[in-house]
């Protein structure tokens, strides 16, 4: 099984979207009412935002792709792109997503080291993201890769608040 990683261009937008709206919806799905869902894909994955996500110099998409076929992405973000902690010695993973079929044959890990290889190159000290508390299974992703939880925040899925839990973890 050959990953290529590929980094995302504005040409890529499509192809993000849908891949987005995709992993999003298999993941979140089952724990939220379909209309937070509905209300959320559309203005998260909508042309404009992910245009502009792109246009970012501060912000990098990737692609996993297998024989030519995306099966996740991830997005990351420094300086006054990342979501939260501006601080410009930080990397944020914004997000790893696969798809379903994917999980357990080791592509979020190949994303995950992607954005640790961003951060050494980037020379940042440290990486954080935010993980929803009811993701057990990618709380449990990156405790096993070494991120240690140092607070949390809300995170809005249409009218639903829910908690984030904030992890990092040293790079130098």
């Amino acid at each position: 099984m050959e990953i290529v990683i590929r980094k995302i261009t504005v040409n890529d937008l499509n192809e993000l979207q849908s891949i987005g709206k995709l992993t999003f919806a298999e993941t979140f799905s089952s724990g939220n009412s379909e209309e937070n869902m509905k209300a959320y894909l559309e203005n998260g994955f909508s042309t404009e935002k992910l245009t502009t996500e792109l246009s970012d110099p501060n912000a990098e998409f990737y692609f996993a792709e297998l024989d030519g076929e995306t099966i996740g992405y991830l997005k990351v973000n420094v300086g006054q792109s990342q979501t939260e902690i501006k601080d410009h010695n930080a990397l944020e993973i914004e997000r790893i997503y696969v798809l379903k079929a994917f999980h357990g044959k080791k592509v979020g890990q190949i994303l995950y080291n992607k954005a640790i290889a961003l951060a050494t190159e980037k020379n940042v000290d440290y990486v954080w993201l935010g993980v929803w508390e009811e993701n057990p299974r990618a709380i449990r992703f990156y405790e096993k890769n070494g991120f240690k939880a140092f607070d949390k925040h809300v995170f809005k899925l249409g009218n639903d608040e829910q908690t984030d839990i904030m992890m990092r973890l040293s790079i130098n």
